[in-house]
């Protein structure tokens, strides 16, 4: 079996579960106590690919107006800071008519600077794990005659500490963790099981016959790779960080054409020659995107506004809203960065970057940019 599902098999580690998940887990079960009286336990959810986990309360507590529910996180064989960590979940009612109203509770960090997906000042809960909350609670609301109408308050025990080793007091997120996920599923990376299910996969798609693969960064990217190539699941390689790993191993063992996908800031990591796109190893060079956006046209202000964002999406916004084609000029330089790893191997090369909805922001072709 080929795609990301066989390349986890191959790997041999055990998958895990996203804070959106098991907050999702955990909103489901307090707001079914809140309308029964009883907590399920244990609950199941619906993940955004279909899966249907179920998952134990660690922690449950029904009062007068409110029900808290709380989901030990298990990241799997993932090195995840956030892996045993305590989610909860404090359902209230709400004003009729306002549908799900999200608070950050203590360990959940809240938006203080734009450029995230996310407006300043709301709770730092991700938009797919919006929707799954969202989804559930209306789901319980249909089960149990329930208005839908609720105040949704997720917090995480010692989020605050444990976010000191991530990425958000950088991002302008402050006071705790993000609740994260797009699939739902924490995918393990053990660097050399991971690396080696990456040859397997390129294994996978030549012993089929495959012309074309697409390498991605996740779930977002392999979909809007899916949309503008219409490739069959064997021929989707789930790189993660690993663009060394693709390309070094591409480049003794060919494929006609590779296509790149990832999210634009990683991408901006290749096109500044970084082959490891992990968060931890390796950082979004703003200057790098200040120059791009000079080469595209950008005046001073701009350059310097590109140099000084918060993220690299806010960079390629604000290079967009100028007309300045930021996202084109990286797909271009991270292409270029790919084709030296290749080093002449008979491979062409496409890259898309795309934003956290799986919009493509910036592309470049074997034929050029378009």
């Amino acid at each position: 079996m080929g795609g990301r599902a066989g390349q986890l098999r191959s790997s041999g580690l055990r998958h895990g579960w996203t804070t959106g998940t098991c907050a999702t887990a955990a909103a489901t079960a307090a707001y079914t106590a809140l309308l029964t009286g009883d907590f399920p336990d244990p609950v199941a959810v619906v993940l955004p690919g279909g899966q249907r986990p179920s998952f134990a309360l660690a922690a449950e507590e029904l009062a007068e107006g409110r029900a808290m529910a709380g989901v030990v996180k298990d990241a799997g064989d993932d090195p995840d800071v956030t892996h045993g960590a305590l989610v909860r979940a404090t359902v209230r009612p709400a004003a009729p008519g306002s549908g799900v109203v999200f608070r950050a509770g203590p360990g959940v960090g809240t938006v203080t600077r734009p450029g995230l997906p996310l407006p300043v000042g709301e709770p730092a809960v991700n938009p797919v794990p919006r929707r799954m909350v969202r989804d559930a609670v209306a789901a319980v609301a249909a089960r149990h005659g329930g208005s839908g109408d609720v105040e949704v308050e997720l917090s995480v025990d010692h989020g605050e500490e444990i976010a000191r080793s991530t990425w958000n007091p950088r991002l302008g997120i402050l006071g705790g963790l993000s609740i994260l996920g797009t699939t739902g599923i924490v995918v393990p990376y053990s660097c050399s099981a991971w690396i080696d299910s990456i040859r397997r996969g390129v294994d996978v798609a030549r012993a089929a016959g495959r012309t074309h693969v697409a390498a991605c960064t996740g779930a977002t990217s392999e979909r809007a790779a899916v949309e503008a190539y219409g490739l069959p699941e064997d021929a989707l390689l789930d790189m993660g960080d690993f663009a060394g790993a693709v390309l070094k191993y591409l480049r003794r063992h060919p494929v006609p054409r590779l296509t790149v996908a990832g999210g634009f800031a990683k991408l901006s990591k290749l096109a500044a020659g970084h082959l490891d796109l992990h968060s931890g190893r390796s950082r979004v060079d703003h200057a790098l995107l200040a120059r791009l956006a000079r080469e595209g046209g950008a005046g001073d202000a701009l350059a310097e506004a590109v140099a000084s964002a918060g993220t690299a999406l806010e960079a390629v916004r604000l290079c967009a809203a100028d007309g300045v084609p930021l996202g084109g000029l990286v797909a271009a330089a991270a292409r270029g960065a790919a084709l030296e790893v290749l080093r002449g191997a008979p491979v062409a090369v496409d890259v898309l970057c795309v934003d956290r909805a799986g919009a493509v922001v910036g592309r470049a072709e074997a034929a050029g940019p378009r």
